[in-house]
C-alpha cells in the first residue's frame, strides 16, 4: 500500500471517529492530515544527531520532586539574584518553590568582547553555508525539541515558575512552529526578490532586484517570561539568515538560558559547524550599555520595558546600531453581543479568556489584560467568570500532587504595586470578585505567588485599565456599544496585540479589526497571530519594528538593491551632448528636459514631440 493510501486511510478513520465523538475540531484534524500528506521532503540528518536527540544529558534539577543540595554560605537567605558580597555571581532560584538552583558568573566587558570576537569568526564561515546546510541544523533541533519536551519544559518551569502545560503551549508549540515555518518558507523569504520597473521608457533595458545578505553579528536582548522560546526564537531567525548571534538573557533566568544555548551549540557541532556561532552573555545592567553600543554588533532586538528601552536605544545610537523594539502591552479583547448566540458559546469564550489572562500567571506581553464587552456579553461573562476564576489552583506542577492550574510569578518585587492598583480600582468603583493579593503557599512559603484576580466594573480612567500589570489579573469593562468598546480599547497608551470576538467577517467584527490601534489582532481567539508566524510588533508605547515571519528574517539582512542590464549588448552609453566636458550647456539642458518628458510621456503625441526635440539636440 502506498504512503498516500495510508494517509487517506488514516484521514478516513479520524473523520469517522470525530463524527462519532462529535468533535468540534474535525476540520482542523483533517487539515492537519492533508498537510502531512504534502509534506514530503525533509533534509536527512547527520549520523551523530541521533545520539544527540535520544541521549542528551539533562540537569538533575529538571526532574520532578528534585530536592536541592545545600546552598553555599554566600547565598542570600531570601531569594535574590544579587548579593553585594559577591557581585561577580548571579544567584538562581526556582520562583515556584524558592529552591536554590545554583550560581552563574556575571559576564564582564572582557567576556562580552571575547563572545563577540568568537561569534564574528564563526559567522565569517557560516555566512557561506547554503540554505540546505542551515536547514539540517534546524531540523536536528526540531527533532531534539519534539523528543525531549518533558526535560526542556521542566528546565523552563524550574527557572520561571510556570506550569508544564503553560510551557508546552507558550514555549514548545510556538518554537516548533517557528522551526517548521522557517524550514518550509524561510528560503523563499530570503531569495533574491525581483522588483517591477523601471517605468522610464528609455531605460527599460534595466532589471531591478533585491538580494538579502547576512548582517554579521546580531544581538538579542530577551525577557525572562518565556526562557526557552525567547532564547530560541531569535537564534532560529539569526542563524538561518546567515548571521551569528549574541543573546543577552535576563539574570532572572540565566540558569535555564545557559542550558538552552548549550543545546543549540551542541546541535551546531553535531552538524559540523562552529558552536561559537551562538553566544550567551548576562552582564549586570551597568554593563549592558557596553554590549548594546558594541561597534561589532550589526543589529539588536530588544524585548522588555519602556524605561529600559530608552537606555538601550541611547546606547545603540552611539554606534548607529538599528534596533527592533518590542515593549509591553495592555491587550484588549472586545466581546460583541453578536458573538454569544448560546450559553455554550459563552462557556467556550470564557475558557479562551481565562487562558489568555492567566497563562504563565499573566506574564505574557500578548496576554489579555482588558476584556471589553457590549452589555449582554458583559452580564453573561461576569456571571460565568465569577464562578470559574476562584477555582484555579496554584502551585508547582513539577513538585505538587494536586492539579495545578497556575504557577508562580518570576519574583515578588511588584506585589506591592499590584495590590495598590487593585485597591485603587476598588476605591474608584470597581468590584473585586476574587483574589487581589499575594498568596502564601502552604507547601512553598518561599514561592512567589499572586492570587488569580477578577475585577469587574472597571472604567478607562482607572490606573489598572491604563498600565500594564503583567500579572494574573482579569479586568472586565462594560461598553455601551461597539464604538464605545473601540474607544476604550484605544484609550491605553499601548498597542501590541488585541482580539475581537464576534461573527466571522461580520461588519461589526471587521470594524473592530480596522479601528483597533494595535500591531496585531486575533479574531475569535487570542494571540494566534504569533503562532501563525506573522510579522510581530506594536505601536505607540509597545515599540516599533517587526520580528517574525518574512519581515523578521529580512530585518536581519542587508537588503542590497541590484540593477543589471536586461539583455547582453544593450547598456548605458553617454550621449555626446551631455558628455564631459559639455560643448553646449544650453543644448544639453534642452536634451535632458526632452528626455524626461519622453520617458514619462502621458500620451503618444507628447512622446513623439519630445522625442523629436530629444533627437534634434542629441549632438
Amino acid at each position: 500500500m502506498s504512503l498516500l493510501q495510508h494517509l487517506l486511510g488514516l484521514a478516513t478513520t479520524i473523520w469517522d471517529f470525530a463524527k462519532s465523538w462529535n468533535v468540534v475540531c474535525t476540520t482542523s484534524v483533517i487539515t492537519t492530515v492533508l498537510a502531512a500528506a504534502v509534506f514530503v521532503w525533509r533534509p536527512s540528518l547527520p549520523p551523530g544527531s541521533y545520539n544527540f536527540i535520544n541521549n542528551y544529558k539533562f540537569p538533575a534539577e529538571c526532574q520532578a520532586n528534585w530536592s536541592q543540595c545545600s546552598s553555599p554560605a554566600d547565598v542570600p537567605s531570601k531569594p535574590s539574584v544579587y548579593n553585594p558580597s559577591r557581585p561577580d555571581l548571579i544567584h538562581c532560584y526556582c520562583p515556584a518553590t524558592g529552591q536554590y538552583l545554583g550560581r552563574v558568573p556575571v559576564s564582564t566587558r572582557k567576556d562580552i568582547d571575547i563572545a563577540v570576537e568568537k561569534c564574528q569568526k564563526a559567522q565569517d564561515v557560516w555566512k557561506k553555508t547554503s540554505f540546505q546546510e542551515r536547514k539540517v541544523v534546524l531540523m536536528v533541533f526540531l527533532e531534539f525539541l519534539k523528543k525531549n519536551q518533558d526535560e526542556l519544559v521542566s528546565i523552563a518551569c524550574r527557572d520561571s515558575g510556570k506550569t508544564m502545560v503553560d510551557a508546552a503551549l507558550g514555549e514548545v508549540m510556538v518554537t516548533l512552529e517557528k522551526l517548521a515555518w522557517t524550514l518550509k518558507y524561510g528560503e523563499r523569504a530570503l531569495r533574491p526578490s525581483s522588483r517591477p520597473g523601471p517605468t522610464n521608457l528609455l531605460i527599460r533595458y534595466k532589471t531591478a532586484e533585491v538580494v538579502y545578505e547576512p548582517l554579521g553579528v546580531v544581538l538579542a536582548l530577551v525577557s525572562w517570561n518565556y526562557p526557552l522560546h525567547n532564547i530560541l526564537n531569535p537564534i532560529i531567525s539569526s542563524i538561518f539568515s546567515g548571521n551569528g548571534i549574541i543573546v543577552k538573557c535576563s539574570e532572572s533566568v540565566v540558569w535555564s538560558s545557559r542550558y538552552f544555548v548549550e543545546m543549540v551549540q551542541a546541535c551546531l557541532s553535531i552538524c559540523g559547524h562552529s558552536r561559537d556561532l551562538v553566544q550567551l552573555v548576562c552582564p549586570w545592567p551597568s554593563d549592558t550599555d557596553y554590549l548594546t553600543s558594541h561597534p561589532d554588533i550589526s543589529h539588536a532586538t530588544f524585548i522588555g520595558s519602556k524605561p529600559v528601552a530608552h537606555k538601550v536605544l541611547a546606547a545603540a545610537a552611539s554606534s548607529l546600531t538599528p534596533v527592533t523594539v518590542e515593549l509591553g502591552g495592555k491587550d484588549a479583547a472586545i466581546v460583541l453581543d453578536e458573538h454569544l448566540a448560546s450559553w455554550s458559546r459563552c462557556d467556550a469564550l470564557a475558557s479562551v479568556l481565562m487562558r489568555g489572562s492567566f497563562q504563565s500567571a499573566g506574564q505574557n506581553c500578548i496576554g489579555i489584560e482588558r476584556i471589553i464587552c457590549e452589555p449582554k456579553a458583559y452580564d453573561a461573562l461576569v456571571k460565568l467568570l465569577t464562578k470559574r476564576v476562584p477555582q484555579l489552583c496554584l502551585g508547582s506542577s513539577l513538585d505538587d500532587d494536586a492539579n495545578v492550574d497556575m504557577g508562580a510569578m518570576i519574583n515578588d518585587s511588584r506585589f506591592d504595586v499590584l495590590e495598590g492598583l487593585i485597591a485603587d480600582a476598588v476605591k474608584n468603583g470597581a468590584k473585586l470578585s476574587c483574589g487581589g493579593k499575594r498568596y502564601e503557599h502552604p507547601e512553598h512559603p518561599l514561592g512567589s505567588y499572586f492570587q488569580p484576580t477578577l475585577l469587574v466594573d472597571v472604567t478607562p480612567e482607572m490606573e489598572i485599565a491604563r498600565n500594564e500589570t503583567f500579572a494574573p489579573i482579569m479586568v472586565l469593562m462594560k461598553a455601551k456599544n461597539i464604538d464605545d468598546a473601540i474607544r476604550i480599547a484605544n484609550s491605553a497608551k499601548f498597542g501590541l496585540g488585541g482580539a475581537v470576538f464576534g461573527k466571522r467577517k461580520s461588519a461589526a467584527t471587521e470594524k473592530v479589526v480596522r479601528e483597533m490601534k494595535t500591531g496585531n489582532i486575533a479574531v475569535n481567539d487570542f494571540a494566534t497571530f504569533y503562532v501563525c508566524q506573522l510579522p510581530f510588533g506594536g505601536v505607540n508605547d509597545s515599540g516599533y519594528g517587526k520580528f517574525g515571519g518574512e519581515e523578521g528574517l529580512r530585518a536581519l539582512c542587508l537588503a542590497k538593491s541590484v540593477c543589471r542590464d536586461r539583455f547582453a549588448g544593450i547598456s548605458t552609453s553617454i550621449p555626446p551632448v551631455v558628455d564631459y566636458p559639455m560643448k553646449s550647456v544650453k543644448k544639453a539642458w534642452k536634451f535632458v528636459r526632452a528626455m524626461n518628458v519622453a520617458a514619462y510621456a502621458g500620451s503618444a503625441k507628447e512622446f513623439v514631440l519630445s522625442l523629436v526635440q530629444l533627437l534634434s539636440n542629441m549632438k
